[in-house]
């Protein structure tokens, strides 16, 4: 078997229809309702990405952990193995496989830290709490790997978006945006759903539609096949200065009509995800997104997502934790933030046991 045909064959194992988000462990087994796993799944991401921002991690390595940890509910159960314990183990798995290893103890520091809350320089490193949360990754790794059928390739999205951005330049806040709504896709089950290159051009194109704002083309309109005819001209003194419909993304992937409503599905649970947020209090750049109406083409189906806060409610659980961190909100335009994978920070990694000089 090719090269491609391999990957293609390692990669068609883990595409889900989104029926099967309905039929997972955690509802067949543990009669776990999905918007609560859906939230639970956002806050494994969330922490995996702390995980991984706090070990200095390369992006890549955070992506590859995110991707196993969708992955992993789809064979086991929310209730049998705590989504902190396989965030943790996803990401002690990837410091192998993606060649950037961490320790296994400075790994279980930085949980402990996390999950206490007590600064890392106050954890000794043969504490039981650390030696617990090393057993814990370990024995979780165990069945992390049987779930995985030690399947380790991952395709990510920002792969694709890379090669978009060097074949298609754009505005630096449109790239910037697109980037961090595909570090937010991690925090939904699109990698399940889609391959990268839809998910790519999803984020751009939800990107260019953020940033343009509400007087620019609708997303029907940037998606649909064939390009939407020209209007009639509107006078120079009212001309937005984002005239015309932007098909960057459509155009450079080249996609069918089965493609691009598999676009049009993905904006979908974006814009769902984002609603979900608690958007009292939060940046108004993020609110502008969530309003973004959804495209029409999208499939009609009930929707995924329900108001974290009310999820939280549900399940008595603090308010303060209802609504995760994403990296769409961490400014008015959109960029890494400190708890989200991004540009490399300058200088080695130096393991967390050891203060840095």
């Amino acid at each position: 078997m090719g090269a491609t045909n391999l990957a293609a064959s390692t990669s068609s194992q883990w595409m889900f229809p989104l029926a099967a988000l309905h039929s997972t462990p955690s509802w067949a087994t543990s009669s776990i309702p999905l918007e609560k796993e859906l939230y639970d799944r956002s806050r494994g991401v969330e922490f995996l990405y702390r995980l991984g921002v706090s070990l200095g991690l390369p992006s890549s390595a955070m992506y590859t952990a995110a991707t196993w940890f969708h992955r992993f509910y789809m064979r086991y159960s929310m209730e049998d193995y705590h989504r902190q314990d396989v965030a943790a183990s996803c990401i002690f798995l990837a410091t192998k496989t993606e060649e950037c290893g961490r320790k296994l103890r400075d790994v279980a520091k930085v949980v402990c830290s996390k999950v206490s809350h007590i600064d890392i320089s106050k954890i000794k490193d043969d504490s039981k709490e650390v030696e617990e949360c090393q057993t814990s990754i370990l024995l979780t790794e165990e069945v992390l790997l049987e779930g995985l059928c030690f399947d380790f390739v991952v395709s990510s999205p920002q792969a694709d978006l890379v090669d978009l951005f060097d074949a298609c330049p754009n505005g630096a806040h449109i790239e910037e945006c697109a980037w961090s709504i595909a570090n937010d896709s991690y925090r939904t089950p699109l990698c399940l759903l889609y391959p990268p290159k839809i998910i790519a051009a999803t984020c751009y194109v939800l990107a260019e539609r953020a940033i343009e704002g509400p007087q620019s083309s609708s997303l029907d309109d940037r998606i649909a096949s064939p390009a939407p005819t020209a209007s009639l001209p509107t006078p120079p003194s009212h001309k937005s200065p984002w005239s015309g419909t932007s098909r960057r993304a459509i155009e450079h992937f080249g996609f069918n009509e089965t493609e691009l409503a598999h676009v049009a599905d993905a904006l979908s649970i974006l814009l769902e995800y984002y609603g979900a947020q608690d958007l009292q209090g939060a940046c108004e750049f993020l609110a502008s997104v969530a309003s973004i109406p959804p495209p029409h083409g999208s499939a009609h189906r009930e929707a995924l997502y329900k108001p974290f806060a009310h999820v939280a409610a549900a399940a008595n659980q603090p308010v303060n934790v209802a609504t995760p961190e994403h990296a769409i909100s961490q400014a008015a335009t959109p960029s890494q933030g400190e708890c989200t994978p991004g540009k490399p920070a300058p200088g080695a990694w130096k393991p967390v046991s050891e203060p840095a000089s």
